[in-house]
């Protein structure tokens, strides 16, 4: 079982640039790839865990690998889907907030990451690794031609 009480997941966001050439009626957004932030991911635990201060200043931009996992069902039908979040990045904050005697206490953990994949029912329906290039959405690697240009 996990420690988790809640999570925000990752928004996914783009960040897109109107453009607006000579003799366009109007603009189009431009995709300049992931905004700033696209993958952070925002958590509570109950109480506090001394991983997540022992993780904190990893050098490296992918040091801190998490696992979320839930389930969702469908009011329609019924059926239920697993659903997974794995994430690799580095904490920016880990805050325990005020402790009060016979009091519980709750602690909030805010992440950069650098890789996000989200699968629901076994499918990955999003898949980003930004160190090495690769965004799959929906089975498609939108940075595999990218990649072949540049010789990686």
């Amino acid at each position: 079982m996990g420690i988790a009480e809640s999570i925000t997941l990752p928004k996914f966001s783009r960040k897109l640039e109107n453009y607006r050439g000579g003799g366009m009626p109007g603009s189009v957004g431009i995709d300049l790839g992931l905004d700033d932030g696209a993958l952070d991911t925002e958590m509570t635990i109950g109480g506090t865990e001394a991983l997540l201060f022992k993780q904190m200043g990893k050098a490296t931009v992918d040091g801190v690998q998490m696992r979320f996992t839930g389930s969702i069902q469908r009011d329609d039908t019924g059926e239920v889907q697993a659903v997974e979040l794995v994430v690799r990045g580095r904490h920016k904050e880990v805050d325990s907030g005020e402790w009060k005697t016979g009091e519980s206490n709750t602690t909030k953990v805010s992440s950069t990451n650098s890789y996000a994949k989200l699968t629901i029912n076994g499918e990955v329906l999003y898949e980003v690794d930004v160190i090495n290039m690769i965004e799959i959405v929906d089975g498609v690697d939108l940075m595999e031609e990218h990649r072949n240009a540049i010789g990686l």
